[in-house]
């Protein structure tokens, strides 16, 4: 601990030395046409987030590029829409809500830099966020940690799990603030559903268990007080949490990074185009926009150190606008490859009797069958839109699918076109193994299901600049210095039967540990 405070003390006179000298010289030079950042970080989800983070309190000057909106929680309870009265902040620049369908009816709505957006693929949707906090804004919270078992059938042996349980796993929680669902709350009509998933799984045989989320539960029985705005106890979480409940990044690791005073966050700023400058820099051209999405003025910027954090599916697509333009011409043939769904699947249960399957919220009680002789998977009740009716409970599932998506560059439209064989020889393993858990579940419980498991959607994607493929065991590209990723981009299509968001914070944190314990 001593080494790193003195290492951080040291790059802090570094920087002030800089500014000084050497940085003034630069924007002298740039004036007019490049603005120069030590560091920018591109995106602001969990690893944009623990970068930023860390560059703050290292004394480095550091931008943060958003493309969305920051969203304030205020007094009034009013900040997000709801699922039941949606408009132009529950979508990310489209005319109608996003949210799957069917069973969902989509609505229109204002063209809005709004919370969530969605991305459509070849065999598949993945739903990612927009704004300051990234995913975390729509996410549910669940903050799940893998077994090392499962841990090493994706991931390489050159990252210690031993490492990532004993530092980075217990850091990223504390920051979060996560905790398993208190009894007083679960016993409440508000998670009817999810203790009704963990009395069957008892009587399956099944292990079911509580999972850390990072979720303010004082706040939360403020919600069932009446003292702040229902938000929580009425499912909703997809669209942004109005009562404050949600720990997203925001109120936590991107305000500890503005508090250092070194880390800049510039909210709509949508990136263009990464590529390299002179003298081992970086530049990032990017768009400006206003609310509406309307392009207000392009900026360039020049910088020494870039972090890529923009979700894998906007981190790959300018990784390989990058190769496809020749900005980055030493960018190697495995990127847009290996990505994968975190094998999410869906489905509806149903149930005889009351559910409350719209209230409460997401994964606070896990069903884990990982010695499942198919396939490991877990099963969540997550909480769906107003109108599923009582008696049906809706659930996720995830696993270990392989990576066997990929993303092209369009060079038409400019954009990413992603790729996911929906009934690969892979797929239908897993669905064996989740149909396997679920007979398990019906016949010890007289349920039954609505329909097979669906794999439509995704809302954990992962892949397309993978480690040991695209970038070093700590997010460094191949052939590129101080050129980094560091979010979900790293990591080969699962997170070993749990939901990522724990897993690319940790792996985030040991690499920015590393960058800053080598940086000269």
């Amino acid at each position: 601990m001593s080494q790193m405070l003195n290492r951080r003390r040291f790059l802090q006179a570094s920087a002030a030395a800089a500014a000084s000298v050497g940085v003034s010289a630069i924007r002298t030079s740039a004036a007019g046409v490049d603005e120069y950042i030590e560091a920018i970080v591109i995106g602001s989800g969990f690893g944009g987030a623990v970068a930023s983070l860390r560059l703050g309190q290292a004394g480095i000057e550091t931008v943060v590029l958003e493309r969305g909106r920051r969203w304030q929680i205020t007094d009034a309870g009013n900040t997000f829409c709801t699922t039941d009265n949606p408009d132009g902040r529950a979508a990310w620049l489209s005319p109608n809500t996003v949210l799957p369908d069917p069973p969902v009816t989509t609505q229109p709505i204002d063209v809005y830099t709004g919370v969530l957006d969605v991305k459509r693929g070849n065999g598949i949707d993945v739903y990612r966020g927009a704004g300051v906090g990234g995913g975390s804004l729509v996410y549910a919270a669940i903050t799940y940690q893998p077994t090392e078992e499962l841990f090493y059938k994706v991931f390489p042996r050159t990252i210690k799990y031993s490492e990532l349980d004993r530092v980075y796993y217990p850091r990223v929680r504390s920051i979060l603030k996560a905790s398993p669902i208190p009894d007083d709350i679960l016993q409440t009509e508000y998670y009817l559903a999810s203790r009704i998933l963990q009395e069957q799984a008892a009587k399956a045989g099944l292990k079911a268990r509580k999972i850390d989320t990072a979720i303010d539960w004082d706040i939360v029985r403020q919600e069932i007080a009446g003292q702040k705005v229902a938000s929580i106890i009425n499912g909703q979480v997809y669209y942004g949490t109005n009562s404050g409940a949600k720990n997203s990044l925001d109120r936590n690791y991107l305000s500890m990074a503005e508090a250092t005073g070194n880390v800049e966050i510039r909210p709509l700023h949508v990136v263009t185009s990464i590529g390299e400058s002179d003298r081992g820099r970086y530049r990032v051209v990017c768009n400006q926009i206003n609310e509406q999405g309307v392009v207000l003025v392009q900026k360039s910027f020049v910088c020494r150190y870039l972090f890529l954090a923009a979700g894998s599916i906007g981190t790959t697509e300018l990784l390989l606008r990058a190769k496809t333009n020749r900005t980055l011409r030493r960018l190697n043939n495995q990127v847009g490859k290996f990505w994968g769904t975190n094998f999410d699947s869906s489905t509806l249960m149903i149930n005889a009797g009351k559910t409350n399957s719209t209230l409460g919220s997401a994964g606070v009680i896990a069903i884990e069958d990982l010695d499942n002789p198919i396939a490991p998977v877990i099963l969540e009740a997550f909480q769906a839109l107003p109108f599923i009716p009582q008696g049906i409970i809706p659930v996720l599932g995830q696993g270990i699918s392989q990576p066997q998506g990929y993303l092209t560059y369009n060079v038409s439209t400019q954009l990413a076109d992603l790729f996911w064989p929906s009934n690969s020889a892979d797929t239908q393993k897993n669905t064996q193994a989740l149909e396997y858990t679920y007979q398990r579940l019906n016949q010890a419980n007289g349920t039954s299901l609505a329909a097979p498991p669906g794999y439509s959607f995704t809302a954990h994607p992962l892949g397309g600049a993978t480690i040991d493929k695209v970038c070093d065991p700590h997010g460094q590209v191949f052939g590129y210095r101080n050129l980094f990723v560091v979010d979900g981009s790293l990591i080969p299509g699962s997170t070993a039967c749990s939901n990522p968001s724990l897993t690319i914070a940790a792996l985030a944190e040991r690499s920015m540990d590393r960058f800053l314990n080598r940086i000269p």
